[in-house]
């Protein structure tokens, strides 16, 4: 070709003509026979780029209760519903017993039960919707809960605190007391009728004159666990606050006679005394307080028969050797064979323990016969069978029974 020079190889470069052309591997291999092929590179992946991560926000922590004040909260709200539900049971039980009182299967027994039956699966259906509830609640605040539920046992406490519910509790302590139960309702209303026909006059002349002697009763009272009021009624029967030495051995303020030994032993360590004085008021109550105390344990708790192994005293066996002679077992089988016993002596003396508790509560004496005084009388109680009652909230005073 014109114009191009020719190189020393006679290849005819048209760029450079002195510098060699260099030919394509493939297409050179051919022209050399003992040269492997070179193997194809492998495909390059492609790797796409990392996205940078946003910071990730922090989420706020909610202020977390500590765990002693949750803790409080569970049990107020479980006190508190548990409270409720005792209400509830005690109200329709209690109703339930007056409906169908009697022993009739179809009319009276049948149904009580079905109503035991829907107050259990109503309760257990109340119990479903709170824990349904509950968290929902929670998520408000966590305290609502408790809150909540304080509030239905207030509600509850208000229908307590009424009329309305002495007499449901009343009407299931006959159910569940069953014999035992009546005859306690029959004595309560024999001490109701006794303080009905008191003189008011005599009986406030009679606590004006205690008065002297409470720091010594209220001593001996609560160093063998009576009911202060309780002994003060024994006293007022006993002596009538005159202490004196009667013709048949009486001596003082609760006419000791012939205490049992355990008892006077009993009072000995608790004055820490080695010589006791029936004469000193303070002696003399811890005597008789023993001795109470010592004839209640004797008589199995019963009240009435404690109070009439008291006024017996230890001569000829005492109570105990009476009862197992003529086979009786209570204060109603014992009364017909007292005929020469005062067998009224438990009634007077709570008569007058009913009086000091309603001088206490009142601050007077009311007449029993006058509006309704005597609703106010018998749920006030008789001091010794309605322990601890103050006119408070009946239940109280029946958890405390």
């Amino acid at each position: 070709m014109a114009g191009i020079p020719a190189c020393p190889d006679g290849i005819l470069h048209p760029v450079n003509p002195c510098r060699p052309f260099a030919l394509d591997p493939i297409e050179s291999s051919p022209m050399e026979p003992d040269a492997a092929p070179k193997p194809p590179d492998p495909p390059v992946r492609k790797t796409r780029p990392k996205r940078q991560s946003k910071p990730r926000r922090r989420k706020k922590k909610k202020n977390s209760i500590p765990a002693w004040k949750r803790t409080a909260m569970i049990g107020t709200e479980a006190g508190a519903l548990t409270a409720a539900s005792l209400v509830a049971i005690i109200a329709v039980l209690g109703h339930s017993a007056d409906w169908f009182s009697g022993t009739g299967f179809w009319a009276h027994l049948l149904p009580f039960t079905a109503m035991v039956l829907a107050l259990a699966l109503a309760h257990a259906l109340a119990l479903r919707l709170w824990f349904l509830l509950r968290p929902w609640l929670a998520g408000k605040t966590e305290i609502l809960p408790a809150i909540l539920a304080v509030l239905v046992a207030a509600g509850a406490g208000t229908h307590a605190s009424r009329e309305q519910f002495r007499q449901e509790l009343g009407s299931l302590r006959t159910l569940v007391g069953g014999k035992e139960e009546a005859e306690r309702i029959t004595l309560s209303h024999q001490v109701f009728a006794a303080y009905r026909r008191s003189n008011l006059a005599d009986l406030q002349r009679l606590i004006e004159r205690s008065q002297l002697f409470w720091p010594a009763i209220q001593e001996a009272a609560a160093s063998f666990d009576i009911e202060t009021e309780l002994l003060l009624g024994v006293a007022s029967t006993e002596s009538s606050f005159l202490p004196r030495d009667s013709k048949d051995g009486g001596r003082g303020l609760f006419q000791i006679t012939a205490a049992p030994a355990p008892a006077v032993e009993a009072a000995r360590k608790r004055l820490a005394t080695a010589r006791l004085d029936l004469a000193n008021p303070r002696h003399n109550a811890y005597v008789g307080a023993a001795t109470f105390r010592h004839y209640q344990t004797e008589m199995h708790g019963d009240l009435f028969l404690a109070l009439l192994a008291y006024n017996i005293g230890p001569k000829n066996g005492g109570l105990h050797s009476i009862m197992s002679q003529y086979g009786a077992r209570d204060f109603v089988t014992i009364q017909p064979y007292l005929q020469n016993l005062p067998r009224d002596y438990p009634i007077r003396v709570l008569s007058s323990a009913l009086a000091f508790r309603l001088w206490r509560l009142d601050g007077k004496l009311p007449r029993y016969e006058e509006g309704d005084n005597a609703m106010h009388i018998q749920n006030v109680g008789i001091p010794g069978l309605d322990p601890g009652r103050s006119g408070g909230s009946p239940l109280s005073a029946a958890l405390l029974h």
